[in-house]
């Protein structure tokens, strides 16, 4: 098993969201690296942590479960979506996703700026200066220090 973590603006699709549906395509991803965490590592069964970003407070906000295998992203295709890149082609297509099962929406969100404190979470990518990536992976250690974070 692995773990990740994925980004959402609360505002077009948060933890709430998740929760109503509690399964949903995690699309739009316009990303190489990010497409490549996803078509090439992330397993059913993996956990993931949703991160609230570009909003007043980022946090993580909950956990998530990749519900399935990567599949094309349809959004890509269509001219009508806000995701679509005319470049891509349906015979061999450039976007990937994956759909996400809702877990758990935490009590109290730890913040970006908890995690910033925390001494055993330096490295992890989200807290890397630049780091602008909606998809990552998290490490075993990180993923088990912030639940002890939140038991606390």
């Amino acid at each position: 098993m692995q773990y990740w973590l994925m980004k959402s603006e609360p505002g077009e699709f948060s933890i709430d969201d998740l929760k109503r549906v509690r399964v949903e395509p995690w699309d739009g991803i316009r990303n190489y690296q990010a497409r490549n965490f996803i078509r090439d590592q992330m397993s059913r069964g993996d956990r993931a942590f949703f991160y609230h970003s570009s909003c007043k407070t980022p946090a993580i906000v909950g956990t998530m479960k990749i519900a399935g295998a990567a599949y094309p992203d349809p959004t890509a295709f269509d001219p009508k979506n806000a995701h679509y890149d005319p470049k891509s082609d349906p015979d061999n297509p450039t976007w990937m996703l994956v759909d996400v099962r809702f877990v758990r929406k935490f009590k109290h969100p730890l913040t970006l700026e908890q995690l910033k404190c925390e001494r055993r979470l330096a490295g992890m990518r989200l807290l890397k200066r630049g780091n602008r990536l909606s998809v990552f992976p998290v490490d075993k250690a990180h993923w088990e220090h912030i639940h002890k974070m939140l038991e606390k």
